[in-house]
């Protein structure tokens, strides 16, 4: 799976909007926007949610289409956003936690429920962690969903905390994830996504730990045997513009925008609440064997010096804000 770039057209999941940044009279201008996984992925919905819903008020702004091109991965994305080279992008907390440090905190490992989450990210935190963004660069306004992270690996079914001892496990570049996994007595290997594949079919790794709309959208099952349903920790995405392209836009276009990004983090997460019904189950039919239930308190107790650190570095007053979240 390789990080992709392509063309918004009004009437197709592409991974690049093409729309104007003027008025009607102005030069056409392309919005590139970049994302990590295949069309038919919660991220492809977000996009093409995003775009259809961003065209739909500016009459004036008519779509054109470029060819497709790769652009990396996510850290290079972010990259781009910052230098305006990308002007938006889905990406991952994994990899933005390290341009915005703050992102961390959403990334612990928690028992919370898919709607805990929604409302924490929804609400006043969430707003505010995204107006954090500005600061490093970015412009970010909206939280998509991948869903609750789980565990896949070729080595064995991984019941308890002491199966994954020594386990090779492909991590986010993400310091809250490797200090989990690292806790849990695996052996986290941070990783970018573009290399993960290859990495699982060398045997570089013995697994990885992603949300079931991963899985289903990488067929993860082609490279790995097990699943363990551990649901350690939900994932968000962001939906992000680059400051230079923010910069061009009227106050209505930026609404248009905003609105569009909305729309794209809703739409991601009706396909996240979908995959999640029937995802397991298609990863049976493809031969995966999976662990459905494991014991979360056993793995809470094991993670407890790792929440210590999480505490030491976040401040106890914003998790308990977080856990409080109603």
């Amino acid at each position: 799976m390789v990080m992709i770039r392509r063309t918004f057209i009004a009437a197709c999941a592409s991974a690049a909007v093409a729309l104007t940044a003027g008025t009607a009279a102005a030069a056409p201008k392309e919005v590139k926007l970049g994302y990590a996984l295949a069309v038919n992925s919660h991220y492809g919905a977000a996009a093409k949610a995003w775009a259809d819903s961003a065209e739909k008020p500016r009459a004036a702004h008519s779509p054109s289409s470029t060819s497709s091109s790769a652009l990396g991965g996510e850290r290079e994305l972010i990259e781009g956003l910052q230098l305006g080279t990308v002007e938006a992008a889905i990406v991952s907390t994994g990899a933005l936690s390290n341009f915005v440090s703050d992102v961390g905190v959403v990334d612990i490992p928690s028992c919370s429920q898919t709607k805990h989450a929604r409302a924490v990210l929804d609400g006043k935190f969430g707003q505010d962690l995204l107006a954090k963004f500005k600061q490093r660069g970015l412009i970010a306004l909206a939280w998509g969903e991948q869903g609750f992270r789980h565990l896949t690996n070729n080595k064995l079914a991984v019941k308890s905390v002491a199966d994954l001892k020594g386990l090779k496990i492909r991590v986010t570049e993400n310091p809250v994830h490797i200090t989990a996994f690292r806790t849990l007595g695996a052996a986290p290997t941070p990783m970018s996504w573009p290399e993960v594949i290859s990495a699982l079919q060398q045997g570089t790794i013995d697994g990885q730990e992603n949300p079931i709309s991963v899985l289903t959208s990488s067929k993860l099952w082609e490279v790995q045997k097990h699943l363990t349903l551990t649901s350690h920790v939900y994932a968000p995405v962001v939906l992000v513009v680059s400051p230079t392209f923010w910069g061009g836009l009227t106050d209505a276009q930026k609404a248009a925008f905003t609105e569009g990004a909305k729309a794209g983090a809703q739409a991601s997460r009706a396909f996240v609440d979908d995959v999640e019904a029937k995802g397991v189950e298609l990863a049976k039919s493809h031969g995966m064997q999976v662990v459905e239930k494991v014991d979360a308190a056993a793995f809470r107790t094991a993670l407890e010096p790792a929440y210590k650190q999480y505490a030491k570095k976040f401040g106890q007053p914003t998790l308990d804000a977080i856990a409080n979240v109603k």
